[in-house]
């Protein structure tokens, strides 16, 4: 952040579901303390996403960094049974989320008296605007399991357009905050032009606190990235029966 701005540092639990492992291929059921840290700063490239966690890979000038770093915090995370996820896109900050499982006395202590409402399916159609096509393609087949009609939009232009040609039948849009072309937020905008109480659930790897930073309005509905599929078809539900 070389013109200063926001640091934030949260702290939550998660439980993670079968669901969850088998959809993104890490991590083992159960419940974890989760580290949330986000900055407001340069951000990322996608070519520096996928090499941040690698020994001695730096962006830093020779002889400012090893760039051994990251590479140890992900160790560690590693020995102790967690996983970390990373969310970040040039000029658009950085958040890292860090999961470790807690230990069986904790997880008692923690938990709830009743488990969650089963998740449900519907036959409604749902407008879904992703950029990662491997989130898009996860995302439209357990939709697409529990029964609704899938429209997908790669980019924030592509959104407002699928939504024109489909805003008949669409039920829900579920959208990336952040996407190339055109924002979610400002995507979210112009489909609210076209009808304003259309449905909106905002998917992100950032936090709420971040994006509220980011200029979102209150009451924004959000569901946080990695997505916990039965989490999502709970809200998408719940957004929908409203």
């Amino acid at each position: 952040m070389p013109q200063g701005g926001d640091l934030t540092v949260e702290t939550g639990f998660q439980q993670v579901d079968a669901a969850f492992v088998r959809t993104h291929g890490y991590g083992q059921a159960g419940r974890y303390a989760v580290l949330t840290v986000s900055d407001t700063g340069v951000g990322m490239s996608e070519e520096t996403r996928k090499n941040i966690f690698e020994p001695f890979f730096t962006t830093k000038e020779v002889g400012k960094g090893t760039g051994l770093g990251l590479a140890i915090v992900y160790g560690i995370i590693k020995q102790h049974d967690g996983f970390i996820n990373l969310y970040s896109e040039p000029g658009k900050g950085t958040t890292f989320r860090i999961y470790l499982p807690l230990t069986q006395q904790i997880v008692t202590e923690i938990a709830v008296a009743a488990a969650p409402a089963p998740a449900v399916g519907g036959k409604e159609t749902i407008l879904v605007a992703e950029d990662d096509p491997a989130v898009l393609k996860l995302v439209e087949s357990l939709l697409t399991e529990y029964g609704y009609t899938v429209v997908t939009a790669r980019d924030g232009q592509e959104a407002v357009a699928q939504f024109a040609a489909h805003r008949d039948q669409v039920g829900l849009i579920l959208m990336d905050m952040i996407m190339p072309k055109q924002s979610g937020q400002a995507a979210a905008e112009a489909i609210r032009s076209l009808q304003p109480e259309v449905r909106i659930l905002f998917s992100s790897g950032y936090t709420a606190d971040y994006i509220r930073t980011r200029g979102a309005e209150e009451g924004v509905e959000l569901i946080m990235k990695p997505v916990q599929p039965m989490d999502l078809l709970r809200k998408i539900r719940d957004l929908l029966d409203r």
